[in-house]
């Protein structure tokens, strides 16, 4: 029904995922309306277990033939994950993984049931596995804008895919409510312990007629490591008549969980061997055939039947019971129409505080303060300094339910990274390898060398292998192409040509003096100070 683009809010700087719905659906103005309202009450529910409804609109185009087009879209929260129709598709999944993921699921619909949106279209395909586990249910509303709008049966039927998963009254086309989103619960949950549907046939049509009138088998049937217990719970979920199966999304999570965990579920109805007199439309007629209380009421003559066996009450009590109803009416209007609407409004929903650009330790406490749950996330930001919120999911601004978990992300600083290693490279190119690095150049200094270039790098400060966040500032020191020259007169001319030739690598020629004796120097030709590299100098010394 739409094509899927991963795209970046620039705004928020965050990942989403936008849905554009396919043309042949959005030439229909009267399915264009409904679908904007569905997704605008989509877009009111934010719960951890339900993909976000973050924006909704219409984009204006024109086609190949030049003529316009507008495309409905709707942007959503990302999920890098598995549809759990792929994980089925690779076989049964262990017993507590598929009571894990329902749980999931159930928790996603006892949200949007309290919230008044029913889903109409849970599946497989429409319930994404992130890889931390987490149960994300996608598409609320979307079912509803579909079967409200004026497309023909065959556009439904191919818009809503298989009817594996429709209850029994959306199969009879009747009005459906939150206990269908349960029968469609149970078949996914059939699905997941046995790895195929409950019902299958060769058209819609007939695995519709199945959803219908026949009863479905018991998960065990299939695998034989489905407990009795969770036998019950899912043919409890697979009821035909929506009075017998589980009325809310609470009580069906329950029983799993406790199934799940080896017990017996409390009896909700005992549904372990349908009856194959049941109609339809759920209803048995003959289930009250043989009560004793049938058979009473057969027994007795037609006079009996209208004779009244309990006396009217009197009349003080009927005024009685009015006068208490009038003053509860008269007390619940008053304190309707004297509390304030902000204490209304608070108890319903609160507004997510705008904290960024706050410290985390003040921004958890003004999201405490709202009765919202803050949780911290870590990302690195060179531009903004550690410890300050860089934003919120939910943003600053939104309304959502009190309790509702607010994502924190929260600066760590600049990214950390090792200082390279700039020894004995030139200048211009040890700037270039450290601002690769994020690094910045500080003060550059010269050293005298005896071996190392003039402008190449003797070493750096901090010393390579540091690590430092990206930004910091690296000093460096370069030779000057010089050397210290010592004076060497009065040394022995070995010691003296050890320093000037062997350490300072300069050119030494001795030149012996006979006029004296002792091996001493009594001149050099280079004087002391500061010298270019590998400079020559002569040294005279007594040879006699």
């Amino acid at each position: 029904m739409s094509d899927v683009h991963v795209a970046t809010d620039s705004r928020l700087g965050r990942r989403v995922a936008v849905k554009l719905l396919k043309s042949s659906l959005a030439s229909d103005p009267v399915f264009r309306t409904r679908f904007r309202q569905e997704a605008q009450a989509a877009a009111r529910m934010a719960h951890p277990t339900i993909v976000r409804v973050f924006d909704a609109g219409e984009e204006t185009g024109t086609d190949g033939a030049g003529d316009e087009t507008v495309v409905p879209y709707i942007v959503m929260e990302y999920v890098d994950g598995r549809l759990l129709k792929d994980m089925i598709a690779e076989g049964p999944l262990p017993v507590a993984e598929a009571c894990r993921i329902i749980e999931g699921v159930l928790t996603a619909l006892e949200y949007s049931h309290r919230a008044g949106v029913v889903h109409r279209d849970i599946k497989p395909g429409n319930i994404m596995i992130a890889p931390s586990g987490q149960v994300k249910v996608m598409d609320f509303g979307i079912a509803r804008a579909i079967s409200d709008s004026s497309a023909t049966v065959a556009q439904t039927s191919t818009i809503l895919g298989t009817a594996q998963y429709f209850s029994p009254e959306q199969a009879r086309g009747e009005t459906v409510d939150a206990r269908s989103d349960l029968y469609s619960t149970g078949v996914v949950l059939f699905e997941l312990l046995t790895g195929r549907a409950p019902f299958r046939g060769e058209s819609p049509v007939a695995v519709a007629y199945q959803h219908v009138s026949e009863a479905p088998a018991a998960p065990s049937a299939l695998n034989p490591q489905v407990s009795p217990a969770l036998d019950s719970v899912v043919l409890h979920a697979l009821a035909k008549d929506r009075f017998a199966r589980f009325q809310t999304a609470a009580d069906f999570r329950a029983d799993v969980a406790t199934a799940a965990a080896g017990q017996v579920p409390p009896q909700r109805g005992d549904l372990s061997a349908p009856d194959s007199t049941a109609s339809l439309f759920g209803v048995n007629p003959q289930a009250t055939a043989g009560t004793e209380a049938a058979i009473r009421q057969l027994s007795v003559d037609e006079d009996e039947r209208r004779t009244r066996t309990q006396p009217r009450p009197p009349v003080a009590w009927v005024w009685a019971g009015i006068t208490v109803l009038a003053v509860v009416v008269a007390a619940v209007l008053f304190w309707a129409f004297t509390l304030e609407r902000n204490d209304l409004n608070n108890a319903l929903s609160v507004v997510v505080p705008d904290v960024v650009g706050e410290q985390y330790a003040t921004a958890e406490q003004q999201l405490i303060d709202a009765n919202l749950e803050p949780s911290p996330n870590r990302e690195p930001n060179a531009e903004v300094p550690e410890g300050e919120v860089l934003r919120t999911d939910p943003s600053g601004g939104l309304t959502v339910s009190p309790g509702q978990d607010v994502i924190v992300y929260v600066s760590s600083g600049a990214p950390v990274t090792e200082v390279p290693s700039v020894n004995n490279i030139a200048l211009d190119a040890a700037r270039a390898a450290l601002e690769g690095r994020g690094l910045v150049v500080g003060v550059v200094t010269a050293e005298n060398s005896p071996n190392v270039p003039q402008d190449v790098v003797v070493r750096s400060d901090p010393a390579a292998g540091t690590s430092l966040r990206q930004g910091s500032t690296i000093n460096l020191i370069v030779s000057s192409g010089l050397v210290t020259v010592p004076d060497v007169r009065g040394l022995a001319v070995g010691d003296a040509i050890n320093q000037l030739a062997t350490q300072l690598q300069l050119s030494v020629t001795p030149e012996g003096d006979f006029s004296c004796s002792g091996g001493a120097v009594t001149g050099q030709s280079l004087p002391p100070g500061d010298q270019p590299q590998g400079s020559r100098v002569t040294l005279r010394y007594c040879a006699s």
